[in-house]
């Protein structure tokens, strides 16, 4: 699975990525976390609020910061 954080690296999207990577390893699954910080990338994805999360290249999430509780429940 690849999860990616969308996001011009503001602090949000930092805790953001940091919320993943604790959700996945409380999970103990294998996923691959990327930061995406590329304008044109992330308007690719239709997101414009950040920060954004995707899941195999499907946003769940825009302009939201969520906990690892809430990316555990979308990860389930």
């Amino acid at each position: 699975m690849k999860i990616q954080i969308l996001g011009s690296g503001c602090p949000k999207c930092k805790t953001l990525a940091s919320n993943a990577e604790k959700a996945i390893h409380e999970l103990g699954i294998a996923a691959e976390i990327e930061k995406v910080t590329d304008i044109k990338e992330i308007m690719a994805f239709g997101v414009m609020q950040t920060p954004a999360l995707a899941m195999d290249g499907v946003v769940k999430s825009s302009g939201r910061l969520l906990s690892p509780e809430q990316i555990k429940k979308l990860l389930s």
